[in-house]
């Protein structure tokens, strides 16, 4: 009985670093279904997908979900001089997004998390230090240096469009990922920027969790855990969505001590 209870969520893109971190996290709290070009190491529920052919994705997704979480991404090299390089990533971060949230739409599905990117405001940002003298805020221009991302921030303003037309009954929440890592203590010993830009496991879970308990209609968040010299404000996702960042970088590092 307390299965049929639980709000199914489906993870696209899930079989990834983000996506194993919150099947273990909230696969107590809610139905997780993952959807992937590969399977995930664990997952009681997978269904392969091709995210970027609209039918194929429109039609894997659980037309019972609650929520989906979009998880969806590909590293990339020269991608603004390659052009089948540009058109990959076109296609996997606006495309996708887009339909995704076409298919949350049509199938009546309420809520949508972004994993959107630091790299939206990158621009604004150097070895993990803010480069404007104080954390940037999500209400600074978002500059980016590079296409990917451009197309995040695309992709949280085609979201923003969608949720704001009152027939869709969507709210699309925004996550601008810091740095997460499979082992974030071995990352951090190695990576100085980690000190200040590291979303820990422990706050990826409460971040994502909240966004889908969320009530927000539309809202841009960075996700990032309270480290000393943090680049990126969270002003906004405590006020909005309660987020009390439990542990960071020092943490994980005294945890290997």
């Amino acid at each position: 009985m307390e299965e049929i209870m639980k709000k199914k969520v489906t993870i696209i893109g899930g079989a990834g670093t983000i996506g194993s971190i919150l099947y273990q996290g909230l696969s107590s709290k809610y139905h997780i279904v993952i959807l992937d070009k590969k399977a995930p190491e664990q997952a009681e529920e997978f269904i392969e997908v091709n995210a970027t052919d609209y039918d194929s994705l429109h039609s894997s997704i659980p037309k019972d979900s609650d929520a989906l979480i979009n998880l969806l991404t590909m590293k990339s090299h020269n991608d603004l001089q390659d052009i089948q390089e540009f058109q990959n990533m076109t296609k996997l971060h606006f495309m996708a997004s887009f339909y995704a949230m076409h298919a949350a739409i049509t199938l009546g599905i309420p809520k949508i998390v972004y994993a959107s990117s630091n790299h939206t405001t990158d621009y604004y940002e150097k070895d993990g230090f803010s480069t404007l003298g104080r954390e940037v805020t999500t209400e600074d221009y978002p500059y980016s240096n590079g296409l990917y991302g451009v197309l995040k921030l695309a992709s949280e303003n085609i979201g923003h469009i969608l949720s704001h037309q009152t027939e869709n009954n969507l709210s699309l929440i925004n996550l601008r990922i810091g740095s997460v890592h499979p082992n974030e203590m071995e990352a951090v010993k190695e990576d100085d920027r980690l000190h200040r830009t590291l979303l820990t496991h422990e706050d990826t879970v409460q971040l994502f969790d909240l966004a889908l308990e969320s009530t927000v209609r539309y809202g841009t968040y960075y996700g990032v855990s309270d480290n000393p010299q943090k680049p990126w404000s969270t002003d906004n996702a405590i006020e909005q969505l309660g987020f009390i960042s439990r542990s960071n970088a020092l943490d994980v590092l005294k945890k290997e001590k």
